[in-house]
């Protein structure tokens, strides 16, 4: 059975930083990409960040370009996604995605709160 398990959220100053983990089992973790999506409350959820499964290639959302990295430890099948320079706009769940055999997976997400 996949699972994907998030942590590391928190509430935040402007400014600040966080680094949210994901870790994966059920599935050969090294083989997939995984991603990084959120939700804002009445919004739609949104990508923010991909990494190839040999975290060779990565990219991100326009929005969080220059202030987002997203890596992986295939030892340890998890990813990461460290956040820098939060701004309030980046409050939301964020949620942990993996799509295996055609399917996608998701965490159960973790609170992201960006205020002063």
């Amino acid at each position: 059975e996949v699972q994907l398990v998030e942590s590391g959220g928190g509430m935040v100053q402007p400014g600040g930083s966080l680094r949210l983990s994901c870790a994966a089992s059920g599935f050969t973790f090294s083989r997939y990409d995984m991603s990084w999506f959120r939700q804002a409350p009445g919004k739609e959820r949104e990508f923010v960040a991909t990494i190839l499964w040999s975290g060779g290639r990565t990219d991100y959302a326009t929005s969080v370009k220059g202030r987002f990295t997203i890596s992986r430890d295939n030892a340890k099948n998890t990813v990461y996604l460290q956040m820098n320079s939060l701004k309030p706009e980046d409050t939301a769940v964020y949620y942990c995605n993996a799509r295996v055999a055609g399917r996608d997976y998701w965490g159960q997400g973790t609170q992201v709160t960006v205020s002063s």
